[in-house]
């Protein structure tokens, strides 16, 4: 249940993007890295290490201090929503390698509080408190308010699950993880609040975006510039939560 993300120094600055690296003349041309240990190794997992290799938002995550570059994504979302305050109360589901969670402690300050839940563990993040269980025990929301001290402002979940290499499969999969996710929020926001999460392109999100619909003021979907081009993933991004009526 685990979502790349990265975080860090500098996580307040603007997402932004990477600059091209200087130089001039004639006849100059960008140098793509290849991989060097390739022997012994399948072709998806050289093409996987090849394009990070050239990834200029995995470089300049490294150069910021972030643990991964999709600390981009949730800043340039950020950016176009303006979901992240000071003093805040915010929740990272599948919140490994910790990413996220560090945007959101550098953006929420000292007065916030942040909350991470994985299934994996996750190094020590100043500012972040770390739960090491699946979200989806009964017990789970109960430990996540007592750990915020009251219900969240904003819940975030870039979870996503392992390709299976079959892409309906994996649609199906994204999109139960983005409706657990939902179910969660549901269970631990306070009114008003805001929700986040990875969804991909395709028929079954319409289900997802009608519920959100009927239960938050603005919903609508964010695809930021850290995502790659040929990926389906997008972001829904829906705030004003109003709680069901008791």
């Amino acid at each position: 249940m685990s979502g790349g993300k990265g975080g860090g120094k500098g996580a307040s600055g603007k997402g932004g993007g990477p600059k091209p690296r200087g130089g001039s003349g004639r006849g100059q041309r960008q140098l793509r890295e290849r991989v060097r240990t390739a022997k012994g190794r399948r072709l998806s997992s050289v093409r996987w290490l090849e394009r990070q290799l050239n990834d200029p938002w995995v470089a300049e995550a490294r150069a910021r201090g972030f643990r991964s570059r999709a600390a981009f994504k949730l800043l340039q979302i950020d950016e176009k929503a303006g979901l992240l305050r000071s003093g805040q109360r915010v929740v990272d589901l599948g919140a490994a390698p910790g990413g996220w969670s560090q945007v959101a402690a550098e953006k929420v300050g000292p007065k916030g509080r942040v909350v991470g839940i994985d299934l994996l563990p996750v190094e020590p993040i100043a500012g972040v408190e770390l739960l090491e269980l699946d979200f989806l025990e009964e017990t789970a929301p109960e430990r996540l308010r007592a750990a915020l001290g009251g219900p969240a402002d904003l819940v975030l979940s870039d979870m996503a699950p392992g390709s299976s290499g079959h892409p309906a499969t994996d649609h199906l999969r994204i999109m139960g993880l983005a409706e657990a996710a939902l179910d969660f929020a549901e269970a631990v926001l306070a009114p008003g609040g805001g929700f986040v999460a990875k969804v991909w392109q395709g028929g079954s999100e319409k289900e997802l975006l009608e519920r959100l619909k009927r239960r938050f003021a603005k919903v609508r979907h964010v695809k930021p510039p850290a995502s790659r081009a040929e990926s389906a993933e997008l972001f829904v991004v829906a705030t004003g939560f109003r709680p069901a009526e008791a």
